[in-house]
């Protein structure tokens, strides 16, 4: 028989040991709960031409496109939503979401409305988020540069992929419809292949001269604005869905991707096929 300091020595040790072995269950049960994100990229509904690639989109207003517009926000609404991101300002969201909540306000065929309004009310996501940032794009001097230093034809070879890749999705707009036109700029591997146009850029300048750089360095701030606002609208736990640019697709589940906390979920898991 051990004596009773010994009885209590041999019992503190136990107690020690079981709650070393508790300790990782306990620090796991209290880690926040990841902000899981869908970036859904977009091409403009409405034609605004504002683009230096544009599709040209029919009535998303006539009721093939409206049934359509229904079925993806009805497939994007299963991932449930707490809040829905789009490319707007946050003042004109606050001024006009309520609007279309009363039903007052004027029919428009731009895809805020069309998706990210829609898809909020369809969810009852708790609100809308104007995310948008203003950033200059000074394509200008990069075309100026390429054409006086003989660099024009990766200049045009760029822009003749991105045609191919507007025309794609413009069949597949016609044949298929607006939901097989979006998996398609969602598809991770077209992203990937979009971007290539910004390390091209990159090798127009010289020395003290670099208009390439200078253009990435303004979009590269403007998509880090966009995300700054995008993370800081999040809480542990939240779906979040956001409607934006495809061009800024790339830029912007990259940053999804490398925040701590956060996970990026594949809109083409969710839209109808």
């Amino acid at each position: 028989m051990l004596p009773a300091r010994s009885w209590k020595t041999v019992a503190a040790g136990t107690l020690g040991l079981i709650m070393a072995l508790a300790a990782p269950t306990t620090i796991a049960q209290s880690k926040p709960e990841p902000v899981q994100v869908m970036m859904v990229g977009l091409f403009h509904l409405s034609n605004p031409g504002h683009d230096l690639h544009n599709m040209k989109v029919d009535d998303v207003l006539a009721p093939k496109r409206q049934a359509e517009l229904a079925a993806i926000t009805d497939a994007l609404a299963r991932f449930k939503p707490d809040k829905v991101a789009v490319e707007w300002p946050r003042d004109a969201v606050d001024e006009r979401y309520p609007k279309y909540l009363a039903g007052t306000l004027a029919p428009s065929r731009n895809e805020v409305v069309q998706l990210g309004f829609r898809l909020a009310r369809t969810a009852h996501s708790t609100g809308v988020y104007g995310i948008d940032a203003d950033g200059d794009f000074p394509y200008e001097p990069v075309k100026a540069y390429a054409d006086a230093h003989g660099l024009a034809g990766l200049l045009d070879a760029e822009s003749a992929k991105v045609d191919r890749q507007m025309a794609e999705q413009q069949r597949l707009l016609a044949e298929q419809g607006l939901s097989a036109a979006l998996r398609r700029v969602n598809d991770p591997a077209v992203i990937q292949q979009d971007n290539s146009f910004y390390r091209t850029a990159l090798r127009m300048g010289s020395g003290s001269e670099q208009p390439g750089a200078e253009l990435l360095t303004a979009w590269y701030r403007r998509n880090f604005l966009i995300c700054a606002n995008l993370l800081q609208l999040a809480k542990p736990g939240d779906h979040i869905v956001v409607f934006y640019g495809s061009g800024h697709a790339f830029l912007l589940r990259q940053c999804v991707s490398e925040t701590p906390g956060f996970q990026l979920v594949e809109p083409n898991d969710y839209l109808p096929r």
